[in-house]
């Protein structure tokens, strides 16, 4: 992507099960007497969906005066036992604490900094409820709970690697968030793209930037007046030759995908960006995207900071596949003004 940026209320407290299977025995008042049961068992449980209670009457866990029920619909009297067998559901349990190996660079009461590695998701979602930073996270510190997202205040892709910023406190939350929106948080990326570069040294791309009609997947480049999101990407050429270029990239927004979509606008999508039609080589199986270096005044205490995150393996031997030079010490100023 780049980063984007993330706001969110608290993070939930309440989950749609337990993790183990739970029975609970419901009395039938006088007051739901004739009522379906399926919005009876909502009335009853209503930390739960009424999707997933109807589920449980289909799956055969819902019991009424100790016989299974077959239709949600059923109409209960008062008087009536209601017996549910609850399961735990793959959402019930995206937020529950996962002990993982997270690679801290910076730690303090209120700031979290992390090497995010490559293939580590951010946040639950469809296909990743268990397993990504947020468990990571909710298992590192007891106050992740209270927070929103855990703390998460901007998110990297799956496959991008590198730096990120965590609140540990609500009030770091808070000013991270206000931080990242005013553009105080500077952002310096590597990247691999594929060759050859026509742009000069360098460039800034000032494109705004919508979800892709024709690939839900995706986000584009778009056009025409109050189209899409504002979106601002400095790219600089580190090192190239006619088959790849080496890039840094300064991010002026945080968009969802927001370097790789202007890197392919620009005709040069990232090595091994096959959603932006980038080509799998140099042995990477994941687009040729770091977060190299994070700037920033402590969220709290106002103390400058800066925090630099060397190239993973696989990138690195990429790098180096493609002939061409990369200076950890120095490469980040040219997009440091």
């Amino acid at each position: 992507m780049a980063d984007e940026i993330i706001s969110s209320g608290p993070l939930s407290a309440v989950d749609e099960t337990e993790l183990e299977a739970e029975r609970r025995t419901l009395p039938v008042e006088a007051v739901h007497h004739g009522e379906r049961l399926d919005r009876v068992l909502v009335l009853l449980l209503p930390v739960f969906s009424r999707a997933y209670l109807q589920q449980r009457v289909a799956e055969g866990s819902v019991l009424l005066n100790g016989r299974a029920v077959a239709k949600a619909a059923a109409k209960v009297r008062a008087g009536d036992s209601i017996e549910i067998e609850l399961r735990p559901t793959a959402q019930a349990q995206a937020f529950m604490p996962e002990a993982m190996a997270l690679e801290v660079v910076f730690e303090d009461a209120d700031l979290l900094v992390i090497n995010k590695p490559a293939g580590l998701v951010v946040h639950p979602a469809a296909g990743h409820w268990s397993g990504t930073l947020l468990n990571g996270l909710l298992a590192h510190h007891a106050g992740a709970a209270q927070l929103p997202r855990a703390g998460i205040v901007h998110r990297l892709d799956k496959d991008t690697s590198g730096l990120m910023l965590v609140g540990k406190s609500q009030r770091a939350v808070d000013a991270l968030s206000r931080m990242i929106a005013a553009r105080e948080v500077q952002r310096l990326y590597l990247a691999l793209a594929h060759g050859p570069w026509r742009h000069g040294d360098g460039l800034l791309v000032d494109q705004p930037m919508a979800r892709d009609s024709r690939n839900r997947l995706r986000m584009a480049v778009v056009r025409g007046e109050g189209a899409g999101k504002p979106a601002q990407t400095r790219f600089m050429v580190l090192d190239q030759t006619p088959r790849h270029v080496l890039l840094a990239c300064k991010l002026h927004t945080g968009r969802t995908h927001q370097i790789r979509v202007h890197a392919a606008w620009l005709g040069q999508p990232l090595v091994a960006d096959l959603l932006y039609g980038g080509r799998a080589e140099l042995g990477l199986v994941r687009q040729a995207l770091h977060a190299h270096r994070l700037s920033l005044a402590h969220p709290v205490t106002g103390e400058p900071l800066s925090f630099d995150c060397a190239p993973p393996a696989d990138l690195l031997a990429a790098i180096a596949l493609a002939d061409l030079q990369y200076n950890g010490a120095t490469w980040w100023q040219a997009l440091a003004s």
